[in-house]
């Protein structure tokens, strides 16, 4: 028999134990003050995972939330929503592990008596955190049930499973109230109350990137003993540091790469492009154009030589094709005059540009408005 088979045959009689249908009144004003310390206050958005015949869901609802209630049994569904009628509260069919909701969506997750039976249990943590809204919790009601050959989770491992999620775990024992169980109990139950520490905000090195004309040429160096693109050109570039602006980042890494000092009044933003190399890792980059006359700023001479062998005016077209494909994408772009783009490696793809590779490159529209 699988799982929905047997929980379908369980929905029968599954209200029949005290803390399941919570027919006792003493019982369910224990549950119903409980759900009131772990859930947020109502009104909240509340998800019922493994809802069962929908009770607790009920007394979720009953107490003002937003709720709606998930389950795969056909038999247990349909209780759930005769008992849920009229309450305000969705009722779907559907896994725990992977309900048919969206991310982001609740203000707390509720899982009772579900978690000890996934055979994933720390991937159904992960999936679970992931419906939840900013500040959210999980409400994990768990336990080792019997003495002599228990079976269930402990609120140790529990506790271990929920670590990787960061934020708060706070375990709260229930063996010890026979009202919740409308009888004494001896075995291991409990409630979790998971705060998963809220996602870190997105951060990308940004670097600077320079387009450096004469005429029909552009300035290109070939990367040497850096470990990364060695023997590939790439146009003038450089990390912008901490408390420091694009433009000002761009004109301090032309003096000190080549030598050249720019004018801020003849340095224009030629492209921006959000990158991500072959790794994963991604960054912004701010490709600028300036041009380059006899006389001005400099002649251009490579001060980087532990870093650079070779520099030199190439064609900007046709472009030589030895070169970094991140660099040659941006180069690429600026010739199409393309001002955003999206260059996206995929893992195993080359650092050098492939001709006859993939084209990463995805220009964005924009609005002049």
């Amino acid at each position: 028999m699988n799982t929905e088979d047997y929980w379908d045959v369980a929905a029968d009689h599954f209200d029949d134990e005290p803390d399941h249908g919570l027919r006792d009144p003493r019982v369910r004003a224990a549950w119903a003050a409980r759900l009131l310390a772990w859930l947020p206050d109502a009104p909240s958005d509340v998800l019922d995972l493994g809802c069962g015949t929908g009770t607790v869901a009920l007394l979720a609802a009953g107490q003002g939330h937003r709720v709606t209630a998930v389950d795969r049994a056909p038999r247990m569904l349909a209780r759930a929503r005769e008992k849920l009628a009229g309450s305000g509260a969705r009722v779907l069919a559907g896994d725990a592990v992977e309900p048919p909701v969206g991310d982001g969506e609740f203000d707390a997750v509720l899982v009772r008596h579900v978690l000890w039976a996934l055979p994933d249990p720390a991937k159904a943590l992960r999936r679970w955190a992931g419906l939840l809204r900013r500040g959210g919790r999980l409400v994990l009601v768990e336990g080792r049930w019997g003495e002599a050959d228990p079976v269930g989770i402990s609120a140790d491992t529990l506790a271990e499973l929920a670590a990787p999620l960061g934020g708060q775990v706070r375990i709260e024992q229930l063996a010890h109230d026979p009202a919740l169980w409308g009888r004494e109990v001896h075995d291991e139950r409990y409630a979790a109350v998971v705060r998963p520490a809220p996602p870190s905000r997105h951060a990308e090195i940004v670097d600077v990137h320079l387009i450096l004309r004469r005429g029909g040429d552009i300035l290109l160096g070939r990367r040497a003993g850096t470990g990364y693109g060695d023997g590939l050109l790439n146009a003038p570039s450089g990390h912008v540091e901490a408390g420091e602006d694009v433009r000002a980042a761009m004109i301090r890494e032309a003096y000190e790469e080549i030598g050249v000092t720019l004018d801020p009044a003849e340095v224009r933003v030629a492209l921006v492009m959000q990158h991500r190399a072959p790794g994963g890792d991604t960054r912004v980059g701010w490709f600028f154009e300036a041009r380059h006359a006899p006389g001005t700023g400099g002649e251009p001479e490579n001060r980087e030589p532990h870093k650079c062998s070779q520099l030199g005016w190439f064609p900007l077209d046709p472009l030589p094709d030895d070169m970094i494909a991140y660099c040659r994408a941006g180069i690429d772009a600026y010739r199409a005059g393309q001002c955003f783009l999206l260059h996206l490696h995929e893992a195993g793809d080359p650092i050098a540009y492939d001709p006859g590779g993939p084209d990463r490159a995805v220009p964005l529209s924009w609005s002049r408005t």
